[in-house]
């Protein structure tokens, strides 16, 4: 994500960190050319306008221009104010209250509000411990149901069922009665949405906002969108005064423009991301990490939390005495390989990683590119995986042959291996 913002950004850091003293004149005309990466990435212009201003004002000053390291100090200033217009703080959902606490999802029809629904259950489920129904409201389009469900049965959590000829205000006061009886903690209504803002949706999403009292009411916005994006969230939010804005489809937008407005224009914050296709490529919205990853710093807090989540601790103590010990094997190795790939793709891992090149932050770097490694090693022996020292030429012929893959590749691996040794 931003990943042309990212770059432009850099070059024009690049080009402050590199003098040794700054004029006023360096600061304007790196401005400028911030500006124009903003604009380029489909940022509003009053936002644009409002972070040149905050910018300029604080960089400009004496303090700045004489300091040690202006040029960093000038970053450090664009970084703050780059917090200011993401939000300043992460957004928590009032959900901590006499159940059932209602979340009203609300947004276009092409916007990934049904996904998005499935991935906020599992989020609340996962990482909130609470008991979740979905429930859809989509009576218009094909499969809209059926596709809740089945992200229901992903997520394990409760679906309302269908039954049929229901109007949307029949099915969220069945909804409601339904969390009721079954003690659930957080009722998700997805609500149908139209390709254009109409009359006829707003009413509905009125009429149903009414029956729920919702103690969240939430806009799915696709990042994909530009200002499309900002433009959807400020009628929704002239309707039903909305509590925040989930941005999906973020690890598909280059520009990022919408999720740099969305805040400054409605005045509400962006709560959570969808950076990928997977139930879990879901997050919360923390601005302060999102302003290091637009500035190409990375994102190590997000980065150790899903580490966390992936790597069992006792396992990974283990392996890391044994690393230090020289005693680190290939078992070792490919478990700690399948644990990293429950991060999910590993071009998003890295780009996390502060000072990763932009070739490696950039490239498609999927599951299918460790499946060699894997196959390899599961074609050693026992004893070769615990002493590969002893894998000499005819042993790596017939891993190859066993593997599939080349004696080069072969050659390649452990010799990685003998150097992380």
């Amino acid at each position: 994500m931003f990943e042309n913002l990212t770059d432009k950004l850099g070059n024009v850091f690049k080009g402050l960190t590199k003098r040794g003293a700054l004029s006023e004149s360096d600061v304007e005309n790196a401005l400028k050319e911030v500006r124009t990466a903003l604009l380029e990435a489909d940022v509003a212009l009053s936002v644009v306008r409002e972070f040149i201003d905050k910018v300029k004002v604080r960089a400009v000053g004496e303090e700045v221009l004489r300091s040690v390291t202006p040029g960093q100090q000038v970053i450090k200033i664009v970084n703050d104010v780059l917090i200011e217009i993401l939000g300043s703080s992460e957004s928590e959902l009032l959900i901590d209250h006499a159940p059932p606490a209602v979340i009203l999802l609300v947004g276009l029809q092409g916007s990934g509000k049904t996904t998005t629904a499935g991935k906020l259950a599992f989020h609340l489920k996962s990482k909130k411990r609470k008991k979740v129904m979905l429930a859809s409201l989509d009576i218009y389009r094909p499969a809209a149901r059926e596709q809740l469900r089945i992200l229901g049965e992903q997520a394990e959590v409760l679906v309302l069922p269908e039954i049929d000829g229901e109007s949307p205000e029949k099915i969220t006061k069945r909804a409601m009665a339904a969390s009721k009886v079954q003690a659930i903690d957080v009722l998700i209504l997805d609500t149908a949405g139209r390709t254009t803002l109409d009359t006829a949706m707003m009413s509905e999403a009125k009429e149903v906002f009414k029956l729920s009292k919702p103690s969240e009411t939430l806009l799915v916005a696709d990042a994909m969108t530009g200002q499309d994006a900002v433009q959807t969230a400020s009628a929704f939010h002239e309707t039903l005064a909305i509590d925040g804005v989930i941005m999906s489809k973020l690890d598909g937008d280059a520009r990022g423009g919408a999720a740099l407005s969305v805040k400054e224009v409605i005045g509400r914050p962006i709560a959570f991301a969808s950076t990928g296709e997977r139930i879990d490529a879901f997050e919360q919205f923390h601005p302060d990490r999102m302003a290091g990853r637009i500035l190409g710093m990375g994102d190590m807090l997000t980065l150790i939390e899903q580490a966390e989540q992936a790597f069992e601790k006792e396992q990974a103590e283990e392996a890391a005495a044994r690393l230090m010990g020289g005693q680190f094997t290939f078992d070792d190795f490919l478990e700690q390989m399948q644990a990293l790939k429950k991060m999910g793709p590993l071009s998003g891992v890295l780009g996390m990683m502060p000072g990763m090149p932009k070739e490696l932050k950039n490239a498609e770097i999927g599951d299918d590119a460790l499946k060699p490694v894997e196959a390899i090693i599961h074609s050693m022996t026992h004893e070769e995986r615990a002493r590969p020292e002893i894998i000499n030429g005819s042993r790596r012929a017939r891993i190859a042959t066993g593997s599939g893959t080349s004696v080069a590749e072969v050659n390649r691996l452990v010799k990685q291996f003998s150097e992380m040794q």
